[in-house]
């Protein structure tokens, strides 16, 4: 079994809940999305990775393991495109896992075996510069209320621009809490990079975070890789 693969590689955490903590990163190449905001370009088209067997990737993540690394993050492009190789690879290391996912392939993540933790990306129409297919937050909560059927830890992050209205987040937020998901759900505001660009609008960060606190448990947590000029 073979898959395409970017690069693997040792580094901190720089997204979410679990930010600077040591991880290996397995970036699959190739993505079911087309997001404008997306920071791995080169890892949207599955051309661009290296094929890779099983084997190889267990060897390659033994190799990079360090004391202070307890999980391997399975990242993208959308590693959930190959559900099989990462069952594969989770069942052959001593390691947690992580899934970095769009969540908008419910049934490919269904199948994936020895999930730990799953970072699910809750997409928004002006993520796209096409018309927004509502299908995808319809498979975002999918993948969301399967997750949490098998109790497998999971948080939603929301990358949020400087554009973004209050209005667009209190409908999403509210259409996640009407859900049937357990509103102990931990939600992550992501501001976009560079931070620069949040000048004069950081205000909307405080209301965005007022907005999700009504309804879950929310953090706001820029990406430190542009901060500490790291991978």
């Amino acid at each position: 079994m073979k898959a395409p693969i970017i690069e693997i590689f040792s580094s901190f955490q720089g997204e979410g809940p679990y930010i600077g903590q040591r991880q290996i990163f397995v970036r699959f190449a190739g993505c079911n999305l087309d997001c404008s905001y997306c920071d791995t370009n080169k890892s949207k088209s599955e051309k661009s990775g290296k094929s890779m067997t099983v084997e190889e990737v267990v060897d390659e993540i033994n190799r990079l393991k360090t004391p202070d690394c307890k999980v391997v993050s399975f990242t993208g492009g959308e590693p959930s495109l190959y559900p099989d190789f990462i069952s594969e690879v989770s069942e052959r290391i001593d390691l947690k896992t992580l899934l970095e996912t769009n969540g908008t392939l419910p049934d490919n993540i269904n199948r994936i075996k020895n999930l730990n933790i799953v970072s699910l990306d809750i997409k928004l129409p002006e993520h796209f510069d096409n018309d927004y297919d509502k299908t995808i937050f319809d498979n975002e909560i999918k993948s969301l209320h399967l997750l949490m059927a098998k109790s497998i830890l999971v948080y939603c992050k929301i990358v949020t621009l400087p554009t973004t209205k209050t209005n667009t987040i209190k409908e999403v937020i509210e259409k996640l809490s009407e859900s049937t998901i357990n509103n102990e759900l931990q939600i992550d505001i992501q501001p976009s990079s560079p931070l620069s660009d949040w000048k004069g609008n950081t205000w909307k960060l405080f209301k965005f975070s007022e907005i999700a606190g009504e309804y879950f448990e929310v953090s706001t947590i820029p990406q430190i890789h542009p901060i500490l000029n790291i991978e």
